[in-house]
């Protein structure tokens, strides 16, 4: 008995140790990442996003994709979004493009990967989540019902509860006519990008710090046989095709969404998924249990399933697509049995990095207390109506 409960407590202290360390080595990366995300955001005015998306042509859906890239990388805040620009007359192709473009093309997500799994991934991060709008759109296009869509418009204007929702109707830009660098460093600037930076960081660090959790466990205490058998590591060809398919399964129970699930994909892929399963399992963010009961709020059952299938389609070619793309291109990342993080805490660049990150934070943090910031944040969650404008300080 004795000897089961230090058993336990080894595998317990080994995954903490190893969610720690994961979470040291990419501090610096999410403060710079939402930081630029924050900037984008604090510069880029919402207020004309459902005229420009009023149909789904390529125009349409350019800006839609440009416009989510630019925004916040927390999938709640994502649906939330892409519900009011469907409330507010956009057409419901160019506002699930928008999602798909926030939680895919994101900067942050991009310097995770790369520090995490490798430039390889970064890439093809941003060629898939491109090649999923495109296959989503087409699958829209020509087998989505209207009653669908009609159905869906009216049921997101019952005003339904999900999550984040008075993040997504807080629009804080900045719209000036001054210079971009003026801009960004007025007391006007300053407040906004405080703001959504402190936003993006409320939204989204229950995700990461269960993300990280969940990697630092499944790295220590899945045994290497059961990954064998789940990933078809015995079988090249195989676990070529079988990849793709299971990633977004591995995904909807994982319960962990955005940005959260990029250390955890990291381990699968040290345990041997093939590049596709990785990709297909980062790209289905949007198909976690939560977020598919917030789609049946949203816009109704009918609809919530066409998602699901549509989702989980385009998610599937897009990782077959970028598997075979890099394959012709010889770029495929080699697979490699080491975790990134496997020095711990000692002082190199990371450190200084996360020095300099956590002094940055402090500043944004002192400018966000004093406008107001926390007021608002505790009013982010709540289905608030309208929108909230930061003040001028």
């Amino acid at each position: 008995m004795h000897s089961g409960f230090e058993s336990l407590w080894s595998y317990i202290k080994a995954s903490l140790s190893m969610s720690f360390y994961m979470g040291w080595e990419i501090f610096w990366a999410l403060v710079l990442g939402f930081a630029f995300s924050a900037i984008v955001q604090a510069v880029v005015t919402k207020s004309d996003m459902s005229k420009w998306l009023a149909d789904n042509s390529f125009k349409s859906l350019f800006i839609a994709t440009l416009g989510g890239a630019a925004s916040s990388s927390c999938s709640y805040a994502a649906c939330a979004i892409a519900r009011a620009l469907v409330k507010q007359g956009a057409d419901f192709n160019a506002a699930m493009a928008f999602q798909f473009a926030s939680t895919n093309l994101v900067i942050e997500l991009g310097i995770l990967l790369a520090i995490l799994l490798g430039w390889q991934f970064t890439l093809a991060q941003f060629i898939g989540g491109i090649v999923m709008i495109v296959v989503m759109s087409l699958i829209f296009r020509f087998f989505l019902p209207k009653e669908f869509i009609a159905e869906a418009k009216a049921q997101a204007g019952i005003d339904q509860a999900g999550k984040m929702e008075g993040h997504a109707s807080m629009d804080m830009s900045i719209n000036s006519k001054e210079p971009l660098l003026k801009r960004i460093f007025s007391p006007q600037g300053r407040t906004a990008i405080s703001h959504y930076f402190f936003m993006d960081w409320a939204s989204l660090w229950p995700d990461i710090v269960v993300g990280i959790f969940i990697a630092g466990m499944l790295s220590v205490v899945v045994p290497d046989s059961l990954w064998a058998i789940l990933f078809v590591k015995d079988n090249y060809q195989m676990a070529q095709w079988v990849g793709p398919l299971v990633g977004p399964l591995i995904a909807v129970l994982s319960f962990v969404c955005s940005i959260g699930n990029v250390p955890m994909a990291a381990v699968l892929w040290q345990q041997g998924m093939s590049f596709g399963g990785v990709l297909s399992f980062l790209f289905a963010d949007l198909l976690v249990l939560p977020l598919l009961d917030i789609y049946r709020k949203y816009y109704g059952l009918k609809m919530a399933g066409f998602l699901a299938i549509s989702f989980y389609i385009s998610m599937v070619v897009a990782a077959y697509f970028c598997q075979w793309l890099f394959l012709k291109m010889g770029i495929y990342p080699v697979h490699s049995s080491e975790m990134v993080v496997t020095h711990g805490v000692v002082f190199y660049y990371t450190s200084v990095l996360n020095i300099i990150a956590i002094v940055f934070a402090g500043l944004l943090f002192r400018r966000f207390y004093k406008t107001g910031g926390m007021s608002m944040l505790s009013d982010m969650n709540k289905n608030t109506k309208g929108e909230r404008k930061a003040g001028c300080h």
